[in-house]
């Protein structure tokens, strides 16, 4: 690695948004977050130990507000969730959700998702993935930062285990048919849809406030869905 390449920052798939904090997510992120927070001391984490059962996890990265990970927490209490968002008062929101419920079976990181899976999981640990709406930046120029890239697809199947699924949505076309394009070409997933094309929405996704906009946009909702194949993936270094 050369001197210019250390100093490099690496190229981020999000922005911090500032946001402003209600006083009761304030208060969320202040009391709650050591029920429901992850603040590792040793890594891999030990999902077992995290979540006091051997139960299928599922991860939700960029879960925004919440309200999907939340429902889906509460329609499956047999599962574990992981959700990893960095904008802090949708932390906040799903925190209060949390704690009006009583839901559990949630964890959440506040942190980079492409650290989380290169550094905080173990290898063949998720059952499923969920990723619906990330930034699509749909400059040219900032195509690089897009989420879904050959590089995340290798990390996913570190995690997944054989038979993990692994599930995405937009509303930017182009992003769409980037997403089938990498997805297809990755070795270790296949495509769920009749055709290898776009899949059904689920019925248990909740609309996000990002799917509710781009449809008062018009745009069109592309869902997509794969399975994690026996396929060997790199081992965590």
């Amino acid at each position: 690695m050369s001197a210019g390449d250390a100093g490099r920052r690496p190229v981020r798939s999000f922005v911090r948004r500032a946001g402003r904090l209600t006083p009761s997510q304030a208060r969320a992120l202040a009391t709650l977050w050591p029920r429901y927070g992850l603040t590792p001391v040793t890594l891999p984490l030990d999902l077992r130990a995290l979540f006091g059962r051997g139960a299928p996890v599922s991860l939700e990265i960029g879960f925004g507000n919440g309200d999907n990970l939340a429902t889906l927490a509460a329609l499956h209490p047999e599962r574990s969730y992981l959700g990893v968002e960095v904008h802090e008062p949708g932390i906040g929101h799903l925190l209060l959700r949390l704690e009006r419920e009583q839901l559990t079976n949630v964890r959440i990181a506040r942190h980079d998702a492409v650290e989380v899976l290169a550094h905080w999981l173990p290898d063949a640990s998720l059952d499923e993935v969920l990723v619906f709406f990330p930034d699509p930046w749909p400059k040219k120029r900032h195509h690089k930062r897009r989420l879904v890239q050959p590089p995340f697809l290798a990390a996913l199947a570190r995690v997944t285990a054989p038979g993990a699924r692994l599930y995405l949505a937009t509303d930017w076309a182009p992003y769409a048919q980037q997403m089938l394009e990498v997805c297809t070409a990755a070795r270790w997933f296949d495509n769920l849809a009749p055709g290898e094309a776009w899949s059904e929405r689920p019925g248990a996704r909740s609309p996000t406030k990002f799917e509710r906009r781009g449809l008062r946009l018009g745009h069109a909702v592309f869902d997509l869905a794969f399975r994690r194949n026996t396929v060997r993936a790199a081992a965590s270094g």
